[in-house]
C-alpha cells in the first residue's frame, strides 16, 4: 500500500471480511497513517464502525452490509457512504437511499470475478447517466483501457490486481495515475464535490 501511494493513489480501501472489529481497527490505524502521510483518502469496505473510530473518509457497503439509508443516517456527514452495484436499477436504488457514491462493475474481464461476463462500458455509461453521484468503475481496468471508462463519465477507478498483482506496485500505481492526470475528460460528478456536499449539509 505504501508503494501504490507513493505511486499517487489518491483512496485505499481496507477489506478482509473475516478479520474481528479488533483486528480490522489495527489494520485502518496502520492504513489511515499512511494514508495521511501521502495526502490520500481512507475508505473501510464494511465497517462503519471501525470506518468512524479511524476517522476514515469513507465506509465502502455491498448488498450484505448495512443498508445505505441506515448507514447514512449513522454517518451523519462525517464520512462518504458508498454502495458497490451492479446494475441501473441497483445504482439508482443506492442514490435514491443517500448514497454519496457508487462503485459499478465488472468492466472488463477480471480474475476477481471468472466465469462472470463482464458488464462493458455501454452498460457503465448508462448507470453514469442515470444516477446523480460519482461513480467509480471496477473491473479489469488497466492503465491500457482506463481512458476508455473515463470517456464513459466515471468519476475514477478502482483497481485490485493492476496494482496488487504488479510486480512493481509503484510503477504500475504511478502509470494509472499518469493517464488519469493527462485525461482531458471530466466526469460527470466528481469524488470531491461529493465529500465537499455530505460535510456541508451536515454542518
Amino acid at each position: 500500500m505504501e508503494q501504490a501511494l507513493a505511486g499517487g493513489a489518491d483512496c485505499v480501501q481496507l477489506r478482509d471480511k473475516s478479520a474481528s472489529a479488533g483486528a480490522m481497527l489495527q489494520q485502518a490505524r496502520a492504513l489511515r497513517d499512511l494514508t495521511r502521510a501521502h495526502g490520500a483518502w481512507l475508505s473501510i469496505n464494511d465497517r462503519l464502525d471501525v470506518a468512524l473510530a479511524v476517522g476514515a473518509e469513507g465506509v465502502h457497503l455491498a448488498a450484505q452490509s448495512l443498508p445505505v439509508a441506515e448507514a447514512v443516517a449513522v454517518a451523519a456527514g462525517r464520512l462518504l457512504v458508498g454502495r458497490s452495484v451492479h446494475s441501473l436499477a441497483e445504482a439508482r436504488a443506492a442514490a435514491a437511499d443517500g448514497a454519496d457514491y457508487i462503485t459499478f462493475g465488472h468492466i472488463f474481464p477480471s480474475t476477481s470475478k471468472p466465469g462472470e461476463a463482464p458488464r462493458g462500458l455501454q452498460q457503465l455509461a448508462e448507470v453514469v447517466q442515470g444516477v446523480d453521484v460519482p461513480v467509480m468503475a471496477i473491473g479489469g481496468i488497466t492503465s491500457a483501457n482506463l481512458e476508455s471508462v473515463l470517456a464513459a463519465g466515471a468519476a475514477g477507478v478502482a483497481v485490485i490486481s493492476a496494482i496488487l498483482s504488479a510486480p512493481e506496485p509503484q510503477s504500475a500505481s504511478g502509470a494509472l495515475h499518469e493517464v488519469l492526470g493527462a485525461s482531458s475528460r471530466e466526469p460527470r460528478y466528481s469524488m470531491t464535490t461529493a465529500l465537499e456536499k455530505t460535510y456541508a449539509s451536515h454542518r
